[in-house]
């Protein structure tokens, strides 16, 4: 009994502090002017990119999962909610949560709420290593121990100084001649509070000479490039100067996927790129991307995507046709 008082009597005196009422009303209404400010800048479903590097996103209903590739980005939802998912590893998110990704991975995502009246919402800010280190040397912030290997996504609370910054970097969509001056600043900010927030170790490895993120990082560039050649894990280990036990441990411990699962995704995209913009068969597609067995290849992408090549084709060409007419003309 006493125990319920006083926490009746906490949540009382919370709600009768006037520096936290004000705090929550501040909160509250930066999230109710990201919405507005997003709403205006994208008036149609679809994503835009009014300034270098700020990507903005709407969608006036739910979607399926979606097959991507990350990029070093910090992604902030104003409303709606949206979940990542990174080998066997899920990320959901929703305006009281940021999602930072620090590598380029293949990973699938879908927009879990949106609705024509709510549509989903969304600002995504590229972030530039050169620049993260920029700002790590002019804070004298410490680098991250060597030996230390951290996730390449997650998802963490949005605090009201971080989300302060970000109103402030949308708002810079009104003027493009102040943009020009202000947005590297409000830019570096995001990243120094990104740096001595809970996600400061992931956005440090990948800015920093070091740890074995970086050279993962390095290992992820080699097999995007090459993607299409047979997997030499020796070779490729050798060159980052570890053991193949350690490379395939640090792999996954970063990527939340083997090396042999993260190629196979990047060879499936492509192949998938090729025959919808290319129009090429399953066949000459499976070919282009690496596939000797054109079996091999249907087994596989149907387990990917969930359905066989020439019929997911299909349906993305027709969901494509659909979302075109029903846009304003």
């Amino acid at each position: 009994m006493n125990a319920a008082k006083t926490s009746e009597t906490s949540d009382r005196n919370l709600l009768n502090d006037p520096q936290a009422k004000r705090e929550a009303d501040r909160a509250q209404a930066n999230r109710d002017e990201l919405t507005e400010r997003i709403a205006q800048a994208i008036r149609q479903d679809g994503t835009i990119d009014l300034l270098k590097g700020l990507h903005l996103k709407r969608s006036s209903s739910p979607m399926e999962f979606c097959h991507g590739v990350s990029i070093p980005a910090f992604c902030v939802i104003a409303q709606g909610s949206k979940e990542v998912l990174l080998g066997d590893d899920r990320y959901q998110y929703d305006p009281m949560h940021y999602l930072l990704a620090t590598v380029e991975l293949p990973i699938v995502s879908q927009i879990l709420e949106a609705s024509k009246q709510k549509p989903y919402l969304s600002v995504r800010l590229d972030l530039d290593p050169v620049l993260v280190g920029s700002v790590m040397v002019e804070t004298g912030y410490p680098s991250a121990q060597r030996s230390a290997s951290v996730k390449a996504i997650d998802v963490s609370p949005l605090d009201a100084p971080l989300l302060d910054a970000v109103v402030r970097l949308v708002r810079l969509l009104d003027t493009p001649a102040e943009a020009r001056v202000l947005m590297p600043l409000v830019a570096r900010e995001i990243i120094y509070r990104l740096l001595i927030g809970e996600q400061g170790a992931r956005l440090r490895h990948i800015a920093v000479l070091g740890g074995y993120t970086h050279h993962i990082a390095l290992a992820v560039e080699r097999l995007r490039k090459d993607f299409k050649e047979p997997l030499r894990i020796e070779s490729i280990a050798r060159e980052m100067g570890m053991s193949v036990s350690g490379f395939h441990h640090h792999f996954k411990s970063v990527t939340a996927m083997s090396p042999l699962q993260f190629q196979k995704q990047l060879r499936l995209q492509e192949a998938r790129r090729l025959m919808l913009g290319q129009n090429l068969d399953a066949a000459s597609a499976a070919y282009r991307v690496g596939y000797d067995d054109a079996s091999h290849f249907n087994r596989e992408y149907k387990r990917l995507f969930g359905t066989p090549p020439i019929r997911d084709v299909v349906r993305l060409r027709e969901a494509a046709r659909e979302t075109a007419s029903s846009l304003p003309r």
